[in-house]
């Protein structure tokens, strides 16, 4: 059995012991087959709680704009692991995935215009370029004739490590007590708490250390995430201002 991980292709161990039954195998392979499909699934819709609250409602505070930049950049990574390696459901799963992101990070630079002054790009978007440098570095490579599949592994086995790294400026935004986190989605981070437990159990079970690794370092940051915004209040209340010499009050705007 064959299944596919954001881009890192997992095969079903060798059996340790060969004179066990076939059918004792069923089991496992089912629950297998469906706790890959469930991970899928997950990682699809998980992005799309966010894309409302950003793109219908405009709110984004609380996002980081460096794991916004990043979260596009690794997404074309992976897209282009797809194409290299002639997987249809990774082309599917980031070109869906994508473009959620890419119209959350529109709307964030829609909404916060400081985000799109030259200091502010020069901060926070670099990564992503890099990352789409990489990208276009490696269909170039096959064009001129290296191997497809050794260069989707050298492409997979480096957007993997910087997807661990990506999701630290997220996670140090959050862990900081003055951030208002009133424009993040809590659905989205509940579906990506499930959706990151499915993959650590799923790459737990193959034996496949980068992905539960990986996985479980994202559902780390995934229930500190939805502890924060559990606890920490969005915004701040809306207290009356008068004006002096006038005995109707001003509603003060909610900080959200």
């Amino acid at each position: 059995m064959t299944s596919v991980r954001t881009g890192v292709r997992l095969s079903s161990p060798p059996v340790a012991t060969p004179a066990q039954p076939p059918l004792e195998r069923i089991p496992r392979s089912t629950m297998i087959a469906a706790l890959g499909s469930l991970a899928a699934a997950l990682s699809i819709t998980v992005v799309w709680p966010q894309v409302w609250l950003s793109c219908r409602h405009g709110r984004t505070l609380g996002l980081s704009p460096t794991g916004s930049w990043l979260a596009v950049g690794l997404n074309l990574c992976w897209l282009t692991f797809g194409l290299l390696v002639g997987d249809p459901a990774q082309v599917v799963t980031h070109a869906v995935v994508g473009a959620g992101n890419t119209a959350v990070l529109a709307a964030q630079l829609r909404g916060q215009p400081h985000l799109r002054t030259t200091p502010a790009l020069t901060r926070t978007a670099p990564g992503a370029a890099a990352l789409a440098a990489l990208a276009a570095g490696s269909v170039a490579a096959v064009v001129l004739g290296a191997e497809a599949a050794a260069v989707a592994a050298g492409l997979s086995a480096v957007v993997t490590l910087v997807g661990v790294v990506a999701a630290l400026p997220q996670l140090l935004g959050v862990l900081d007590r003055t951030s208002d986190l009133s424009g993040m989605s809590p659905l989205r981070w509940y579906l990506g708490a499930g959706s990151c437990a499915s993959w650590t159990a799923y790459g737990w079970l193959l034996g496949q250390t980068m992905v539960w690794l990986s996985a479980g370092f994202g559902l780390v940051c995934a229930v500190v995430t939805c502890l924060a915004m559990r606890t920490r209040r969005p915004g701040a209340p809306v207290v009356p201002l008068h004006r002096p010499g006038a005995d109707r009050p001003w509603p003060a705007l909610s900080a959200a």
